[in-house]
């Protein structure tokens, strides 16, 4: 059983959401799963087997707050196995304009804390119009109606795909475990 911190930003707190459907499924498979928000003081990574931290993209960025603990905590990010999960609606455009986009927002939060996650996963958000004041609301119908998107503004939309969540958790979850298995292993090395 691992111990895995699950560290999210979340703008309209639907990354909140993906962060704690992260952590239900690892608890389901048998690892303790702890979810905490990056904006709030939480536990070192140097006391998990494993991290996943997931964020929003909002005006091409991803939070301050996750920027600034991947970036305080790098050289631990780059001992452990970690996964990233990037939450945004642009992925449901399915345009080459818009994914090279998406890639080099995400290059651009590598390169800037020097951290290389072992496995990456984008995932669609959702669209909370509800939330959103007048002049959000107005901005975010019109990007929606250039890409033939949902503009009902009156309700929510949401486009996470759950089961492909779930399923790119679990297979980190079992890299986690063969990782710290074959940590675990006793040398066969003999000294002379």
């Amino acid at each position: 059983m691992a111990r895995i911190l699950v560290l999210y930003g979340t703008t309209e707190g639907h990354t909140a959401r993906v962060a704690d459907s992260i952590g239900a499924t690892l608890r389901a498979h048998g690892d303790m799963a702890d979810v905490v928000q990056a904006s709030r003081p939480g536990p070192s990574p140097e006391d998990y087997s494993a991290i996943v931290i997931a964020a929003s993209v909002h005006g091409g960025r991803y939070q301050t707050a996750v920027r600034r603990w991947v970036r305080m905590h790098a050289a631990v990010l780059g001992s452990k196995p970690t996964a990233f999960v990037s939450v945004c609606l642009g992925v449901l455009q399915h345009d080459p304009v818009v994914d090279r986009e998406l890639a080099a927002i995400m290059a651009r939060l590598l390169q800037d804390t020097g951290w290389r996650p072992m496995t990456t996963k984008i995932v669609a958000g959702a669209l909370l119009y509800t939330q959103y004041g007048w002049l959000k609301r107005w901005l975010m119908k019109r990007i929606v109606a250039k890409a033939r998107g949902d503009t009902d503004t009156r309700r929510d939309y949401e486009y996470t795909d759950w089961n492909d969540l779930r399923a790119f958790v679990e297979e980190f979850a079992e890299r986690v475990r063969m990782s710290t298995a074959v940590a675990a292993r006793p040398s066969t090395t003999q000294v002379a």
